[in-house]
């Protein structure tokens, strides 16, 4: 295990989530769902910035224009300009569902943005979906069982595997043959019922290693290709929610958390919670975030 998370910046997220490191910016970026805001950070020169959204920004990619991203807005999928904030639908998103949002969602090694939905309701129910939206913008479902709350998106480094949770199972799922289309064969990756740990953002790194965000358990896991737990990273937080990793030599560890449900004697405890973390690690390294593959 490498040195221990420490705080980045205190953004007080209700729910921070999301983060990705853009390589060109030399920068790293995440949201405050519940805030409506996608935050931007500089290792290099600690400059922070913020960008208030008119939706609760709930995904998101980058673009071959590092000034435009695609973002999955609550009901819809838009182009955000950051150069001026402007918002410009592509589609919305199970509209005919009016207790679903998006939530997490990440590119394919492809170039198209594959994505979930919540049921936003105290007693979740699985009536959501994962979908991808196509580089010529039309958006599909996946052949995918309905979810209560999609997570854990990520893909294998050869396009060939997605990896996928609906939080409340407590397991990590992969879909071996997703590159080639066709039914969806899946399997459990990781199983963490029984325990605290309920799965929540992934990535994979240069290695094909899964890292975890694992919301209730204080900690960021790393998987082998086969399942086995190899490490974890602890945090001072109970509710961690994503992390990536980049920086210069793409060995920093980022980590976003929330301080969403904890009551005011858990917050007291937990001053840092819905702040950005960050650590160097030995002996792992990260990869471009794949961008998706269109321009407006």
């Amino acid at each position: 295990m490498d040195a221990q998370l420490s705080l980045l910046v205190d953004g007080q997220s209700e729910l921070g989530e999301g983060v990705l490191w853009c390589e060109r910016r030399g920068r790293v970026y995440w949201t405050d769902i519940h805030g409506a805001l996608l935050h931007s950070y500089s290792p290099a020169t600690g400059e922070h910035q913020l960008w208030p959204l008119p939706e609760r920004l709930c995904s998101y990619a980058l673009t071959d224009d590092p000034d435009l991203l695609l973002a999955g807005l609550a009901s819809r999928l838009a182009w955000l300009d950051l150069r001026d904030g402007a918002v410009t639908t592509i589609v919305e998103v199970e509209p005919d569902l009016p207790h679903t949002r998006v939530n997490d969602g990440r590119c394919d090694r492809q170039g198209r943005f594959v994505f979930g939905t919540l049921d936003e309701r105290a007693d979740k129910q699985a009536i959501g979906g994962y979908y991808r939206l196509n580089t010529d913008l039309t958006l599909e479902r996946l052949p995918l069982p309905p979810c209560a709350i999609a997570n854990s998106i990520c893909f294998g480094l050869d396009g060939n595997t997605m990896y996928f949770s609906d939080t409340t199972r407590q397991v990590i799922e992969r879909w071996d043959g997703y590159g080639a289309g066709g039914p969806a064969r899946t399997s459990v990756f990781a199983d963490l019922r029984g325990s605290d740990a309920w799965p929540d953002g992934a990535i994979i790194d240069a290695q094909g290693y899964l890292w975890n965000a694992q919301w209730g358990s204080s900690r960021v896991a790393r998987y082998a290709p086969d399942g086995t737990l190899v490490a974890s990273w602890p945090l001072p937080v109970t509710q961690p929610s994503c992390p990536c990793l980049g920086g210069a030599e793409w060995n920093q560890l980022f980590v976003t958390t929330a301080w969403e449900h904890l009551d005011a004697g858990a917050r007291a405890a937990q001053p840092m919670a819905g702040g950005l973390f960050g650590a160097v690690v030995a002996d792992a390294r990260g990869v471009p975030e794949a961008r998706f593959g269109a321009l407006p």
